[in-house]
């Protein structure tokens, strides 16, 4: 009897043991792959491979590290094909399309259309995201900013929850003094990890950010460990776990999503797809149920058969109408005050 209660102790003291290995040694493999098995960590193609004209943009995060970004700005190439009567002319085509670039330019300084900050999932980089954000331009009617976390694409660095909160913060810092977007308009959108990345930075800035969009994001690393190795689920997890967590000091990049969502202030749209095989869509229901509590600005929609990464294509047309109206409902196109100017006559009079 002894000799048994001897072995199952070391059994689980193995147990703990391995865990605590793999813990310090793949972590961060785990939580960050900038490069995808079998392809390379540089852009394998930039946005004008998809006729999007875009702007590389180079950071400095707080603590100097060089990031790089994509600006992609919405220009009438990203409503639609553009096909031109006399395609033997190019002169005529040229000009047509010099014409269209500076209409849209000054249109542009009249109607300024939302930007979303996009945060890519932790997987590749932001190239891999190009297509989808082909299509949110042409839905959506927005501008995009693409940031490449330190360690990924073009980005200097290793990536660290620490340091990739300093990289959302220096990029939303950068949308915010532009002078040729609505900075007023700045929509926060996270895919996965993005989710989380974004939340912090959207908790961070509530005058700078208007609006919040996560999709299929995990409540919190130290929950995802026991998804990933489930034997850790009885020494790991966030709040709401029941386990003894002996082990949850290891874990440095925690991402506590669900500590920093209802801390936020601004409207939010929970994506969800109920397929997801690598977040359990329950995740994204207790993210939104612990916001609700406190911010009566929720939507939550749910796409039956959206996966962890193809959510935006398998939603079709009603994915991109959910993103439509909300963004129509909490980021309204400004408007000049007329009932402002109108007040100010009464007075002189």
């Amino acid at each position: 009897m002894v000799s048994y209660v001897s072995a199952l102790l070391y059994g689980v003291g193995g147990l703990v043991v391995a865990g605590m290995a793999l813990l310090v040694a793949l972590q961060e493999r785990l939580v960050y792959v900038p490069v995808l098995p079998g392809l390379t960590k540089s852009y394998p193609i930039t946005p004008a491979r998809l006729r999007l004209p875009y702007e590389d943009v180079w950071l400095r995060s707080s603590d100097g590290v060089r990031l790089h970004a994509w600006f992609i700005k919405l220009f009438p190439d990203c409503r639609g094909p553009i096909r031109f009567p006399f395609t033997d002319s190019l002169f005529f085509a040229f000009t047509l399309r010099f014409l269209l670039l500076f209409f849209w330019v000054v249109r542009a300084e009249i109607e300024a259309g939302p930007t979303l900050l996009f945060f890519q999932e932790n997987a590749g980089n932001i190239a891999h995201r190009l297509e989808m954000v082909r299509i949110m331009l042409q839905r959506l009617q927005c501008n995009v900013f693409m940031l490449s976390y330190r360690g990924y694409g073009a980005s200097d660095g290793f990536p660290s929850q620490h340091g990739i909160t300093k990289d959302a913060q220096a990029a939303l810092d950068h949308l915010s003094q532009r002078t040729d977007i609505d900075t007023s308009r700045i929509v926060v959108f996270g895919r996965s990890l993005g989710g989380a990345v974004g939340s912090v930075v959207t908790k961070n800035n509530p005058d700078k950010v208007a609006a919040l969009i996560i999709e299929n994001t995990f409540t919190s690393i130290l929950d995802m460990a026991g998804v990933l190795l489930p034997f850790l689920k009885w020494f790991i997890g966030g709040t709401g776990t029941k386990g003894p967590r002996i082990l949850n000091f290891l874990v440095r990049s925690p991402w506590s999503t669900i500590d920093i969502i209802g801390e936020i202030e601004q409207p939010i749209l929970f994506i969800s797809g109920l397929q997801d095989e690598m977040i359990p869509p329950s995740h994204m229901q207790m993210l939104y149920a612990k916001a609700a509590a406190h911010n009566r600005h929720c939507v939550f929609a749910e796409f039956p058969n959206g996966m962890h990464m193809d959510t935006w294509l398998s939603g079709g047309d009603r994915y991109w109408r959910t993103i439509q109206e909300f963004l129509l409902q909490h980021v309204p196109e400004r408007k000049e005050d007329k009932s402002s100017n109108s007040g100010n006559d009464t007075g002189a009079r």
